[in-house]
């Protein structure tokens, strides 16, 4: 077994550190999200802290790692008597990404239970990170189903496991940990609200301290074990330090003076519901025992709301995170109540305080169209070139609701909230044979498919002879995400009108509706001569509209450009992710400009797009009193539908679904 990089040799990330300490000391915190680029020591730091965990006892044999002085009454494997157990150190369990709700949860054999009345239960993960920490990798990619249960098991501290009319229950409480990149997508607000702290994480633009990081990588990579022996005091001293302070913990008293600052600072950044309120109190309560004392303090509040609050508020992925701390201080002192020390000694082994830890604090150590082409506004004398007539970025209209675009017919994606498909959840719809393990029992079809059988099998008595090859999977209905991509013309006729915030909020709405539909997205815009890819397909729609918020305008208007390269990236996208189907939104005027015969040429793009069946809309944003209806005839060669601007609102806009289903059934009859 590979020797791990020691905890207190990471360089810097001074949060992120406490953050997992305090947890270590308290779990009901609620685990820690890790939000931040890659190869800043999420992972590292994660994995370094079951070595600091003190190790548990458990009544030997028990999968469930029951604890010998109390056991769970309602283990799978007991009842246990009280008794002397096995010592083993805590356990770090990694949840891969692509696991199966089994997997997390742990499985019945069906065919048992239906056949013997018995509960025969496989433990998942869960129960293997009972009572040490369970680790989830780019948590923000993760099925939102799983994330439920997850979370639901973390809040709760018990797994249930329903099938059929059976259950079983054991005990699962550990120590959450996920970390997640923002750019590869965001966690819903709903579920960045269960995590119970939250830290951003960046690399140091520092170089003696970047210097010290790859010191320190490099060392230990050539010997683990002799860096780890360097860094063996430190991480007694930790390891000590949280046995003590999970001692000291029951007594820490949480005052009204303190409660009062609490309920305050989350009242005065408006965060949703009480789970903020609750995890500050425990977090400053953590604070405290951490450093050796028996009363909250007011730093103790300020820095639980700095770990606790930040993340509570974004309302959706294009709020960026973060807490106004002059406002945070205001507050405090507003609130200020008899129980705080009005000039409280800072500990020295407090965290941050440096030398109490083992770790280098920052003072003492480095840190780790049908028309002719003809020039349009702003083309007059510029040349064909894409930056030719630029103009400098407009910002967005402010985004509305939209109605629903979905890819017509019954996919197999990704689960999300688009299209229909055929997933795990859902309404159930039918019954087949398993593929692989059985994941969801169709119990009427499964008698059914047993009961020709019974007297062959020899039946005798109450109980149904049930085999394997009677076992029937149901299948379900329900939705799922697409690959929603943009086509934007950012050409000067865009420009000319003054249309592009307009375009802008319209596209950004979009995003946002993409978002919430768990949606991948990605952004091409054309202008000037060529078409670019301004976004490749990513689930992180706060990028999008990142890029969307900057996009300058002018040029001619190259519509053929923009249409082959939205069919290269769908091609690309169909090799990466076959089961994930696409949705073309083309945002245009529909005019085409620049080249020769660039309508003859946008016409062949949009066919060839028709002919490969992809699911396609045309956002009309041509406006004035004078209408050519360009953008209506690309709708048709595309077989798409065409919306306007004004029609793509939720509330002005009905059947837009059954048009853009009924257009494709009439482009393909025509062919």
């Amino acid at each position: 077994m590979s020797t791990p990089f020691p905890f207190t040799a990471v360089v810097g990330q001074d949060d992120l550190r406490l953050a997992l300490l305090l947890n270590a000391v308290s779990p009901a915190v609620g685990g820690v999200l890790v939000r931040g680029e890659k190869g800043t020591a999420k992972s590292t730091a994660v994995r370094a802290l079951s070595a600091l965990l003190p190790a548990v006892d458990v009544v030997p044999g028990c999968r469930f790692s029951c604890a010998p002085a109390a056991p769970d009454p309602g283990c799978p494997d007991g009842p246990h008597e009280p008794g002397a157990g096995a010592r083993r150190p805590a356990r770090m369990v990694e949840l891969p990404v692509g696991a199966s709700e089994d997997r997390l949860v742990g499985a019945l054999d069906i065919e048992r239970a239906l056949a013997e009345g018995v509960k025969a239960f496989e433990p998942g993960l869960l129960a293997e990170a009972h009572r040490g920490i369970l680790y989830v990798d780019e948590v923000n990619l993760l099925h939102d189903h799983l994330v439920d249960l997850l979370l639901d098991a973390a809040a709760m501290g018990a797994s249930y496991v329903e099938r059929e009319g059976v259950s079983v229950r054991h005990a699962a409480r550990f120590l959450l940990v996920g970390t997640m990149n923002p750019e590869e997508g965001e966690l819903r607000p709903q579920l960045l609200d269960r995590f119970g702290l939250t830290v951003e994480v960046s690399a140091s633009r520092e170089p003696d301290q970047r210097v010290e990081v790859v010191r320190r990588r490099l060392a230990h990579d050539d010997d683990p074990e002799a860096f780890a022996t360097r860094w063996a005091e430190e991480e007694a001293a930790v390891r000590t330090r949280i046995v003590a302070a999970r001692e000291l913990l029951p007594s820490v008293r949480l005052g009204d003076g303190a409660l009062r600052q609490i309920a305050a600072t989350c009242a005065a950044f408006e965060v949703d519901g009480m789970r903020a309120d609750i995890v500050m109190a425990r977090t400053a309560t953590a604070l405290a025992a951490w450093a050796g004392r028996t009363d909250v303090l007011a730093e103790d509040v300020r820095q639980a709301a700095l770990l606790a609050l930040p993340h509570r508020r974004r309302r959706n992925p294009f709020d960026a995170p973060g807490l106004d701390e002059d406002k945070l201080d205001e507050t405090l002192e507003e609130f200020g109540g008899p129980d705080d020390d009005p000039d409280p000694d800072p500990d020295p082994g407090a965290p941050g305080g440096g030398g109490g830890d083992g770790q280098p604090s920052p003072d003492d150590a480095p840190q780790g169209g049908d028309t002719a082409a003809r020039p349009e506004a702003g083309e007059s004398g510029q040349s064909a070139a894409s930056g030719a007539g630029e103009q400098k970025a407009v910002r967005a209209a402010q985004p509305f609701r939209t109605k629903v675009l979905t890819v017509p017919g019954l996919g197999d994606g990704a689960a999300g909230r688009r299209s229909r498909a055929r997933t795990e959840h859902g309404r159930t719809t039918g019954a087949r044979r398993p593929r692989g393990a059985l994941t969801k029992l169709h119990l009427a079809a499964t008698v059914q498919a047993a009961a020709p059988h019974q007297r062959a099998r020899g039946r005798s008595g109450r109980g149904l002879v049930v085999r394997r090859d009677d076992l029937r999977q149901a299948t379900r209905e329900g939705r799922e995400g697409n690959l929603v991509l943009f086509v934007v013309d950012a050409s000067g006729s865009m420009a000319a009108r003054q249309r592009m915030a307009a375009v802008k909020g319209a596209v950004l709405s979009l995003l946002l509706d993409a978002y919430q539909r768990r949606d991948k997205v990605g952004l091409v815009t054309f202008r000037g001569s060529a078409a670019e890819v301004a976004l490749p397909p990513t689930s992180s729609v706060d990028a999008a509209a990142a890029r969307l918020e900057s996009l300058p305008t002018g040029g001619r208007t190259p519509l053929a450009a923009g249409l082959l390269k939205a069919h290269d990236v769908l091609r690309v996208e169909r090799l990466r992710d076959p089961a994930r189907r696409a949705l073309l939104v083309v945002v245009t005027d529909g005019r085409a400009t620049g080249g020769a015969e660039p309508v003859v040429l946008a016409g062949r793009a949009a066919g060839l797009l028709a002919a490969e069946g992809v699911a396609s809309v045309v956002v009309d944003c041509e406006s004035g009193p004078v209408r050519l209806g360009l953008a209506g005839r690309l709708a048709e060669e595309l077989g798409a539908a065409a919306v306007t601007l004004d029609e793509l609102r939720a509330d002005s806009i009905t059947g837009l679904v059954r048009n853009v289903q009924g257009t494709q059934r009439t482009a393909r009859r025509a062919a």
